[in-house]
């Protein structure tokens, strides 16, 4: 599994893309929402250019943005809209920004699952699983 393996490609088939990363986001949300209720400290989305540069999101590229996108949408609750994203990004998305948007929904829910274990905060069963 992409997940445990670190590939930098999931290779999801293109009619299972959706649902998967619909999947990813609203998990990656609901970790964002336990981190911020149970955490220490508030959640902080950055977005970094290739130079380790914080960039504002509109600076960013298209993947990142829409990966951003989604997940916000996702956070306020708003799960048509996170999916309007996605499905637009999969209408007019070269292939390879498509990956790009696929592997940024991998990360944040690695990193994320990660920051809720350090914190003793709880991980919905099946991210635990495919991460051990």
């Amino acid at each position: 599994m992409a997940m445990q393996s670190g590939v930098a490609e999931p290779g999801v088939p293109e009619e299972d893309a959706r649902d998967v990363m619909s999947l990813l986001f609203h998990e990656c949300s609901a970790m964002v929402a336990t981190l911020g209720s149970g955490g220490t400290a508030p959640v902080k989305m950055q977005v970094f250019d290739n130079a380790g540069n914080e960039v504002p999101i509109d600076e960013a590229d298209p993947p990142v943005r829409t990966a951003v996108r989604v997940l916000l949408a996702e956070v306020h609750g708003d799960s048509e809209a996170a999916r309007t994203h996605i499905e637009i990004a999969l209408a007019n998305a070269a292939p390879e920004e498509m990956d790009t948007l696929m592997v940024q929904a991998l990360r944040w829910t690695m990193r994320l699952s990660d920051e809720c274990h350090s914190r003793d905060l709880p991980v919905t069963d099946w991210i635990t699983e495919a991460l051990s």
